[in-house]
């Protein structure tokens, strides 16, 4: 490798930088292995802690992965690579169930909401050194999170839930760290633990929530985190049941040390309970986005955990964008005491597009899951070719690949946008496209 690309600097820093540069200009490819320490140590006639502070630093900025005895190399896929450029353009004609989307009418009007914000503010404008979270809106969220039997907690807001995975993870781990998470999971965040300079170990999930044995394998190998979809998981549509909660309290239990982060980001779109893991580890934290029910637009979330977890973030966020805007506060505050979503009506909506179309796949031969929320999990032999006969039906779905570590391949549906019309002929076009034979085998 020396031969082919010759690495240079006589400091950490320079040596550092010289690999960095290669990566980015496509010189050393991702999965390439970098020279032995020692060998590069000679090399560049330097001390071998020099080439070792190098290689941590690069580890640390995401950029190579260490595996002991077999040597150090470019990351498969670099952090700053998005899981969403994994994606198919609708072109016109065909239907996007691909997006992730939620139902746009099923969305409230912000008008009103918005109009009685805007007129608080001009009455009462929010200054520097106001409390950072409107105390109205405070109150509402603590009691539906008391409610829900989150314990008593200090709350913070964040823009959306991946802004307050990101800050917590950040407030308490290390570059190197690793993370349990689901598999197939978020894509987003699976983006952004690599992004951090952290490792993911990934969990396979069923329709209950994450496995036990699974996550035990994970915290047995060193996990220092955890990240936990309660309900609507994202693509699976699994919700951790009563049951799985008792196993995975029970599992935390015995790892007070690991940090816990549950995203409840299906609250106000699913009819089923919430089983909160919270409150066995040491340090933890639980987030509910308003983007699902009141739409993406909107950008806050609710965050609640122990106290010396809401106290980093709100002290990192005070040296930040110091706080969440009110008029959004005061918007979602409005929403809330209106009432102007029916957790019920919309869950009862969504589940019945997604209960109509696992059944007509079923009725075809083809396995799906989907138990919350607003997408379909299809096992595929060919994500790809699955992909692209779709699109010649007229159909645009996800690939697998976006939301996927080491679990098989699969398609995601996103049910949003369908009608009853829809059901029947998406449920023949899957079937052909991946034929119900073949299908059978994945189940």
């Amino acid at each position: 490798m020396l031969e082919e690309y010759r690495i240079e600097g006589r400091r950490a820093s320079e040596i550092a930088a010289s690999v960095e540069r290669a990566v980015g200009a496509g010189e050393l490819q991702p999965g390439e292995v970098l020279p032995p320490l020692r060998e590069l140590a000679v090399y560049l006639e330097v001390n071998a802690n020099t080439v070792a502070a190098a290689y941590r630093t690069l580890r640390d900025r995401g950029v190579i992965e260490t595996a002991g005895r077999r040597g150090s190399r470019v990351r498969p896929r670099p952090a700053s690579t998005a899981r969403d450029a994994i994606r198919v353009e609708a072109p016109p004609g065909v239907r996007d169930a691909s997006a992730g989307n939620p139902d746009t009418a099923l969305l409230p009007s912000w008008e009103e909401a918005v109009t009685a914000a805007a007129a608080r503010s001009a009455g009462r404008p929010v200054l520097y050194g106001a409390p950072p979270v409107d105390g109205a809106l405070e109150s509402m969220a603590l009691a539906a999170l008391a409610e829900d039997g989150v314990p008593a907690g200090p709350m913070a807001l964040t823009s959306g839930s991946l802004d307050a995975i990101e800050r917590t993870l950040a407030v308490h781990l290390r570059p190197g760290d690793t993370v349990a998470v689901e598999d197939p999971g978020w894509g987003s965040l699976l983006d952004l633990i690599p992004a951090l300079g952290l490792r993911p170990a990934p969990v396979a999930v069923d329709d209950e929530g994450p496995l036990a044995a699974e996550l035990a394998r994970a915290l047995d190998q060193g996990a220092r985190a955890v990240v936990v979809t309660d309900r609507a998981q994202n693509p699976t549509g699994a919700a951790v049941s009563r049951a799985r909660a008792t196993e995975l309290r029970s599992l935390l239990g015995a790892h007070p040390g690991v940090l816990l982060i549950e995203d409840d980001h299906g609250h106000g779109i699913v009819d089923l309970p919430l089983h909160p893991l919270a409150g066995v580890t040491d340090h933890w934290m639980l987030v509910r986005s308003t983007a699902k029910a009141y739409g993406p637009d909107l950008r806050l979330a609710v965050m609640t955990g122990d106290p010396a977890t809401v106290d980093r973030i709100r002290g990192r966020q005070r040296l930040g964008p110091g706080w969440v805007s009110h008029l959004l506060q005061d918007t979602v505050a409005h929403l809330w005491r209106s009432s102007a979503v029916d957790p019920a009506v919309v869950a009862a909506a969504y589940a019945e597009r997604r209960n109509a179309l696992i059944r007509a796949l079923a009725a075809r031969g083809v396995p799906a899951r989907g138990r919350s929320g607003m997408n379909v999990w299809v096992p595929v032999p060919d994500e790809t070719g699955a992909v692209a006969r779709l699109l010649h039906a007229g159909w645009a779905v996800a690939p697998g690949a976006r939301f996927r570590m080491q679990s098989p391949p699969a398609i995601r549906i996103t049910i949003s946008g369908l009608t009853s019309a829809d059901i029947e002929p998406l449920a023949e076009a899957v079937a052909a496209a991946i034929g119900s034979g073949e299908a059978r085998r994945y189940e």
